[in-house]
């Protein structure tokens, strides 16, 4: 690296802090949905401090990119192959729309403005808000047989055109999905939302026990059966409101579990187990509540089992489908108390498909709760270590398969390292959701790969772009953003198209579904909060996975096609 700025010039790493540490400040920054984000924030940091003359050098960008698009795969891998299946079908058509438009419109715009593949490559990444093809791009320059001057001036394009497109692909899409596309489907999107809520089977009032934080969702009680004798459980469970079970019955000082074909009897003592609305009408329903004899006290003892989803019978079926089979009924008193999937919360419908890598928050109490764990996947490991002998040679598996090329239509064309790198990403991140005892990577590790591993990558390459920016800026710097905002909105409208009038996508599940195609977490961000609901959440969680991968691919396809055609 070199600086000739004061400090910088003693201690010249110390100015790539300075840009990351900056550039996630000024990512912070937020008016309403929209906010910058720390890569591009570092961006733009980066760009004004190389006009200084500092720059990174050597090979600090490539081992950084290769470590962010690895752990990008390995997070993703799991819902990226789950979703390769029928019942996703219509859903992977819009991501695949989003990868064809996007190619199509930049290399159209190549030749028709005189962009060469750098600038291609930058405009694609902002427009479409996919930070991962900067990468795939600039790692894609270097087989191209070009001398260092003017890969670096191509690495250079790449960063301005990413920062000149970054924001209007953010604001464009964020705005589309939340305001403009439910406008064009003719839908209320809250009034949409609730009533897809209603179709899927989300019970009302859910939501509401969420907002009372000092209050527990799933409680267990002891109730003395007055006014429920001679009735069987299946009945009073229905007078209770049915997400509520009995799960013991104590009868003559001895408890047995409890069936929904069992008759309670005067005198009995039941264990009520579930959502805390529906608990308290015991008191009026069975008989009055009391306190549980100390020998049986642990039945009411709910614990919490985070659960990895790993199994073939469980992967691909939805809620409703698990909780009509046979080992349901051996798990009674078990409870979901949440499906979280790339970062996400999912909403708790029949109707909600459990897949690979899923994590599955069940409540319950012992031993139906360590069963019903079992039945499902593996424990949360929450060992804190990493295996970095599986880490290595993953990325390097990954660096040979991005050394392999093929000739498209004439033109050379291959992965590179960062492409390779997320294949091999996708491929342990998935064995590892099988074999959990295999390549163990915490969620912590994994996240601090990606961030810093991409902010590290960004800063030198926005570092190394000096001067080279003013001039891209002066001789495109109008053109650029309208052609970004053809690249953001092009494939969203056209999705929205095929979704609602071929691919019969409901409303709220398109807008979300869109929003994944656009990799966008500030669109369903603010999708959620015009909805007041989470079911876009089940469109995006599809489209996000596989988007995730088939945008960074673009990078090196873009940068041979953009070459050959400039």
């Amino acid at each position: 690296m070199t600086c000739s700025v004061g400090f910088f010039n003693s201690v010249p790493i110390a100015v790539l802090f300075v840009t990351v540490g900056l550039g996630y400040l000024i990512g912070k920054l937020k008016v309403g949905p929209i906010q910058l984000g720390g890569v591009c924030g570092t961006l733009i940091v980066a760009l004004l401090i190389g006009q200084t003359g500092c720059q990174m050098r050597g090979d600090l960008k490539e081992v950084a990119f290769a470590l962010f698009i690895f752990a990008m795969g390995y997070s993703g891998g799991p819902q990226f192959f789950a979703n390769l299946n029928r019942s996703s079908l219509r859903y992977i058509v819009l991501p695949v729309i989003e990868a064809v438009l996007v190619l199509t419109i930049v290399l159209a715009a190549v030749p028709l403005f005189g962009l060469d593949a750098g600038t291609a490559a930058g405009l694609a990444a902002g427009a479409a808000t996919e930070s991962a093809v900067v990468g795939t791009a600039a790692e894609a320059l270097k087989h191209l047989g070009l001398p260092d001057a003017e890969v670096q001036r191509m690495e250079a394009n790449i960063a301005t055109a990413y920062t000149l497109t970054y924001l209007v692909g953010l604001i464009s899409i964020v705005f589309f999905t939340s305001q403009i596309a439910p406008a064009l489907l003719r839908i209320n999107l809250r009034e949409a939302s609730k009533a897809l809520e209603e179709k899927l089977g989300v019970a009302s009032g859910d939501g509401d026990e969420t907002n009372l934080p000092t209050l527990p969702r799933l409680v267990g009680r002891a109730h003395v059966v007055k006014d429920a004798g001679g009735m069987s459980v299946a009945d009073v469970e229905t007078q209770l409101g049915g997400r509520t079970v009995i799960s013991r019955i104590l009868r003559n000082g001895e408890a047995v579990d409890a069936t929904p074909e069992d008759t309670l009897n005067t005198g009995d003592i039941v264990v009520v187990l579930g959502l805390r609305r529906f608990a308290l009408r015991a008191g009026s329903v069975v008989g009055p509540e009391i306190q549980l004899p100390e020998a049986h006290a642990d039945d009411l003892q709910l614990s919490e089992l985070a659960v990895i989803v790993n199994k073939k019978t469980i992967n691909g079926h939805t809620i409703g489908e698990l909780a009509k089979r046979p080992s349901a009924r051996r798990a009674r008193g078990v409870f979901v108390q949440s499906i979280v999937r790339s970062g996400h919360v999912l909403p708790l419908t029949p109707s909600t498909v459990v897949q690979y890598g899923d994590l599955v928050t069940l409540v319950g109490a012992e031993p139906e709760l360590s069963q019903a764990g079992a039945a499902l996947g593996n424990e949360l490991r929450r060992s804190g270590v990493t295996d970095l002998v599986f880490l290595a040679f993953g990325i390097l598996a990954g660096l040979m398969v991005g050394s392999l090329s093929a000739r498209m239509w004439g033109i050379p064309v291959s992965l590179g390292s960062g492409g390779g790198a997320l294949v091999s990403g996708l491929v342990c991140g998935w064995i590892n959701a099988k074999r959990p005892a295999v390549g163990h990577m915490p969620a912590h590790a994994v996240q601090l790969l990606k961030d810093l591993g991409l902010a590290v990558f960004v800063a030198c390459v926005g570092l190394s772009a000096g001067p080279e920016a003013i001039s891209l800026i002066r001789e495109h710097g109008a053109v650029l953003p309208l052609i970004g905002l053809l690249v953001s909105l092009g494939p969203a409208c056209l999705s929205l198209w095929i979704g609602h009038k071929i691919l019969k996508i409901e409303g709220p599940l398109l807008v979300g579904a869109i929003a994944g195609q656009h990799v966008s977490t500030p669109a369903i961000s603010a999708i959620l909060g015009a909805s007041g609901s989470s079911v876009p959440l089940l469109g995006y969680t599809v489209t996000y996975a596989i988007a995730n991968v088939l945008l960074p691919v673009l990078g090196p396809i873009i940068v041979s096609l953009a070459y050959h055609l400039s």
